[in-house]
């Protein structure tokens, strides 16, 4: 294989642009079971159109052969897509896999995701280990350039069962009549596992998934996101911009005085209500996540299907081991975000929205105002949001803020995120965007 010309990190992204076919390649060196690898066809809504759309060890191809799977060796695993042939159903690729045994992706070495594209490799190796006995690889999606290949890295919870009925996929329960629990609590063993022609046993395989109809109304209760991502295609509508696509990310304060909104669940019910916005009109699904106190930590990107938890098990909140340490340090974190969406992976046709919250306490007044002027010709808008009633500095006085090419910022505040209710932060959160599009727009800051 030729040396990959781009390497991602985590949360990161890179171009494959137009092509007929793509090759992408998953291998690990080890792992203390099977891995089974799999890929989801998924529309818009992040569901496959049919569960003809889930291919895996025992569905290895997709409708009209326009995705093949095939395992190659003990550690390696390709899909060949034909990229020119794929309906407009087809959103995005999910690239997946599931320990079929013991451990969990802490025991797994050597996990990477290649896409061999007519340009060169791009490479996606996993370092950060996870405890999850599923992770997601990456996600390869449809862009205005072409395609892009996302890098995930995200454990889930549960095998390959909830992982595939997350993605919309029905698997039936594998339990025979016979292996069903009798009143006691007793049952009957399944029988052993089939032998292959080379003597070892195969891993035990669900039932080929059949194709399901859609229901025109949800057929069980929605999920807590799919309720508020409901509420921000309201405020959408309201703004006319219903339609429009965004790279969403949200950054948290994480100082000293934020300490009990941390243990009092605010930062992930603020968390969660963000995740919405980005679930609703983020161009691929995905939300980036940044938390800053004196420094800064760029933290796993994450789905709509990832939110459980997802503050505790990342960075629970200030304490006396804080990496982070105690102060307020908005100047770092902006100027990471500025790096990523123009440095890393720059991309001047999708606007990029930025949630930024703050308990105040900002100091840094004159290096804030430089960025937001220096930066004010790039597709990044920024939406302050206060939390309590503090010191917010210069975010205070955005409007009256000079020199830059256009008004690219926002702020409010709020005495207590938990009274407020989900309408009327989502008609905040949406206040000045809609104007700043059309702006960029017409100035040629965005192009798309």
């Amino acid at each position: 294989m030729g040396t990959p010309q781009t390497v991602l990190t985590t949360g990161a992204n890179a171009p494959i642009g137009q092509t007929a076919q793509l090759r992408v390649r998953i291998e690990w060196t080890s792992a203390p079971a099977d891995l089974d690898i799999s890929c989801f066809m998924v529309g818009e809504n992040g569901k496959v159109p049919s569960d003809d759309y889930f291919i895996f060890y025992n569905q290895d191809s997709g409708p009209g052969g326009t995705v093949q799977y095939e395992r190659k060796g003990t550690n390696t695993a390709v899909f060949t897509i034909r990229t020119a042939e794929l309906g407009s159903e087809i959103a995005k690729f999910v690239f997946s896999a599931t320990l079929d045994g013991p451990g969990t992706f802490e025991d797994v070495a050597g996990c990477r995701i290649v896409a061999e594209a007519a340009s060169g490799e791009i490479l996606y190796e996993i370092k950060e280990a996870t405890r999850e006995r599923s992770l997601v690889f990456a996600e390869l999606y449809r862009h205005a350039s072409g395609l892009k290949l996302r890098a995930v890295g995200r454990g889930f919870n549960g095998g390959l069962k909830p992982l595939a009925e997350a993605h919309g996929v029905e698997i039936e329960d594998e339990r025979t009549p016979e292996e069903t629990p009798t009143q006691g609590g007793a049952s009957t063993p399944p029988s052993p596992p089939a032998s292959t022609p080379g003597g070892s046993s195969a891993p035990a395989a669900p039932p080929v998934p059949a194709p399901k109809k859609p229901d025109p109304e949800p057929s069980v209760p929605l999920g807590k996101i799919d309720l508020l991502k409901r509420k921000v295609g309201i405020s959408l509508e309201k703004k006319n911009i219903a339609h429009e696509k965004a790279r969403v990310a949200v950054v948290f304060d994480a100082s000293g005085s934020m300490t009990q909104l941390y243990k009092n669940g605010t930062v992930q019910r603020a968390f969660e209500r963000i995740l919405a916005v980005s679930a609703r009109m983020d161009d691929d699904g995905i939300m980036d996540v940044w938390f800053f106190a004196t420094k800064m930590m760029r933290a796993p990107s994450v789905t709509e299907f990832q939110y459980e938890n997802y503050v505790k098990k990342t960075y629970p909140g200030p304490s006396m081991k804080s990496k982070l340490g105690f102060g307020n340090n908005e100047p770092v974190v902006m100027e990471d975000i500025v790096k990523k969406y123009t440095q890393e992976d720059p991309d001047y046709t999708t606007p990029t929205y930025i949630i930024f919250f703050s308990d105040g306490g900002i100091y840094e007044t004159k290096k804030i105002s430089k960025l937001l002027i220096k930066y004010s010709d790039k597709p990044i808008f920024w939406q302050f949001v206060g939390l309590g009633r503090a010191n917010y500095g210069v975010l205070e006085q955005l409007d009256d803020l000079k020199g830059r090419t256009v008004d690219n910022a926002d702020f409010f505040a709020l005495d207590d995120l938990d009274t407020v209710s989900d309408e009327d932060l989502y008609d905040r959160l949406l206040n000045e965007f809609p104007s700043w599009l059309k702006e960029v727009r017409s100035r040629g800051i965005l192009t798309g």
